[in-house]
This record gives structure tokens, C-alpha cells and sequence, in this order.
């Protein structure tokens, strides 16, 4: 399987490579300017963490439909990804993580404090990014997707451990956190390339699709996937008290159930909760989800009917499978 997934990337990529690459060197021009922090390892750590760089690619293969001048959409793609690492920093402080792609993360290493002042930071370096693009309807929207991105976290962290919750609060939930920058990431490389309208939005509802359909399947590897896979117990989401899909649809389908019953009524017991994790993890729950996320899958293939056929086509088809086969 893991094979399977390299050839996708590499397929994936293949188109954008050289401007991928102008990407990675504009986080190790940031890198280098860690010693402003007083700290030469700080910022470093953080913008060269690893990483597929999954939405600056995105950005750049929506560009591909139409001629243009190729500066602009690196610069946006540079933002978006630093966008995408400034969301980590915060998440992995919230969830107080201690490990990011196996390595120490920002605020198990320097501290909460620093984390969620080096968060600060990225997001401002990427909002500067994104006003040399100089095009206003893109700084709009990315300024739009940074509320989306903080309003999906709050909801997220009020909503914990509420069971009351509906499956339509966890849709508006995925597209905040994760949809949003993806719709952004696919919908900005088409308006800079100077794309007529039509493929615009052709290509923010394949951002849609296609990030609703990554967060899903997070949300079934969080239960299907190893401990060693995830870097974090198998099930944690619920462990923590945040309701995914799987539980949403396990709660649907058993409501007389016994643990369900005493969680409802606000039981926190550890035991309770890995009883339910298990439930949710043998139950037809689990393929419920899986067809919601093929849905999604398939309405992000669809929406790449009305764009030319071509490279760029191809590899943004192939991201669709590339959500179902990864395990991380």
C-alpha cells in the first residue's frame, strides 16, 4: 500500500515540480530568518517540518487551465502553505500533541506560550504573502478562510463530548477546519492564472469536495488505523470528546445503546469511552462513513468534467484516489 501511495504522489506532483520546488525554497528563505525570533531553530522547525505539501500542490495544478505568468501563484501557494502549517501549531497546542510527523512539536518542545505566539506569527507571514499577489478577490478570500479556520475550531471545541450534536453541525464543522482551505487552495490558482469563471468555480467545488473527503477519511483512519499509523491512540478524537462521523452515524443508527446512553447523560468514565470506540469501530458505522466520503470523492472527480484534458486534469483526478488510499 505504501508503494501504491508514492506512485500517486510522485504521478501527482510530476507536472509541478519545478514550481513545487520554488515553494519549499521560499520556507527555507523564511528558515533562515529564525535568528529574528532569537531562536535559530525555532521558525525552522516549524515551516520545514515534512509534510506532502498537499494544498500549495493544489494550488499550483488549478493554474495549469489557463496561460499566465507562473509568479503569482507560487507566491499564493507559499501562503497557503504556510496558512496550512500556522492551523498545525495551534491545533497540536490545543491538543496539547507531543508528537507532529514523528517529531517533537512546537509546543512540547519551546512551550504553549511560544506555540501559540510562533502561530501568530506564520499566520501574519502568510497573510503578507498573499498581498503580493496584489489580486484583491484572493486576499478576501483567504482573509475569509483564516475566520473559517479559527470559527471550525471553536465550534469544534464547544461542541466536545456533545452528543446533541447533529450530522449537519459536524459538515459545517469539516468544511471550516479543513474543506475551507482546500476550496481556497483550488479556487486561488484558478483566479490568478487568469481562468474564465466557469473553471473557477469548477475548481473551488473540487476544493469543496475533495476536503471534505480528506477530513472524513481522517476521521475512519482515527478508527482504523494503527497506533503507530496515527501517532496517537487509535480512537483519540472520541477519547477527547470530539464527535466524527463515525460516532455521529453510530449514534443514529443504536440510540438505546447502553454506553451511548450513559455518555448522553454525561459520563467522561475512560472505560466508557473505549467501550464506545470499539462499538464504533466494528460497527456498520464505519462503512456509512466511507460511503459519504466516496461521495464526496466522486462529486470532486465530476466537477473536473468541464476543465480541458490534460496533465494537470490527470494528477487532480488521481488526488481524489490518493484520499482513499493513504494511511496517514
Amino acid at each position: 500500500m505504501t508503494e501504491t501511495v508514492d506512485r500517486q504522489v510522485s504521478f501527482i506532483y510530476e507536472p509541478i515540480e519545478a514550481d513545487l520546488e520554488r515553494v519549499v525554497q521560499n520556507l527555507r528563505d523564511l528558515a533562515a530568518q529564525s535568528g529574528q525570533l532569537r531562536d535559530d531553530a525555532l521558525l525552522e522547525h516549524a515551516v520545514l517540518s515534512g509534510g506532502k505539501k498537499l494544498r500549495p500542490a493544489i494550488t499550483l495544478l488549478a493554474s495549469r487551465f489557463h496561460p499566465h505568468q507562473g509568479d503569482a501563484v507560487v507566491v499564493m501557494a507559499t501562503a497557503v502553505e504556510l496558512l496550512h502549517i500556522a492551523t498545525l501549531i495551534h491545533d497540536d497546542t490545543v491538543d496539547r500533541a507531543s508528537l507532529r510527523r514523528g517529531r517533537a512539536t512546537v509546543s512540547s518542545h519551546w512551550g504553549q506560550d511560544v506555540a501559540v505566539m510562533l502561530g501568530d506569527y506564520v499566520f501574519a507571514i502568510s497573510a503578507t504573502f498573499v498581498c503580493d499577489t496584489e489580486n484583491v478577490r484572493v486576499i478576501r478570500r483567504f482573509s475569509e478562510t483564516i475566520m473559517e479556520l479559527a470559527r471550525g475550531q471553536l465550534t469544534e471545541r464547544f461542541s466536545v463530548h456533545d452528543w446533541k450534536q447533529t450530522i449537519q453541525d459536524y459538515n459545517e464543522r469539516i468544511y471550516n477546519k479543513t474543506a475551507s482551505l482546500f476550496c481556497t487552495a483550488a479556487g486561488s490558482g484558478a483566479v490568478l492564472s487568469g481562468a474564465p469563471e466557469p473553471q473557477c468555480e469548477s475548481l473551488r467545488n473540487y476544493g469543496y469536495n475533495l476536503g471534505m473527503a480528506f477530513q472524513i477519511m481522517d476521521d475512519v483512519l482515527d478508527f482504523q488505523g494503527t497506533e503507530h499509523e496515527l501517532g496517537k491512540p487509535v480512537g483519540n478524537d472520541l477519547l477527547q470528546g470530539t464527535l466524527t462521523l463515525p460516532a455521529l452515524l453510530f449514534a443514529r443508527r443504536y440510540p438505546d445503546d447502553a454506553v451511548l446512553r450513559r455518555l448522553r447523560e454525561g459520563s467522561r468514565d475512560a472505560a466508557d469511552l473505549k467501550s464506545m470506540v470499539d462499538q464504533v469501530r466494528s460497527s456498520p458505522a464505519m462503512d456509512e462513513t466511507l460511503a459519504v466520503m466516496r461521495r464526496y470523492q466522486d462529486a470532486a472527480r465530476t466537477s473536473l468534467n468541464v476543465l480541458p484534458a490534460g496533465r494537470a486534469r490527470e494528477s487532480l483526478a488521481a488526488l481524489t484516489d490518493y484520499v482513499i488510499d493513504r494511511r496517514t
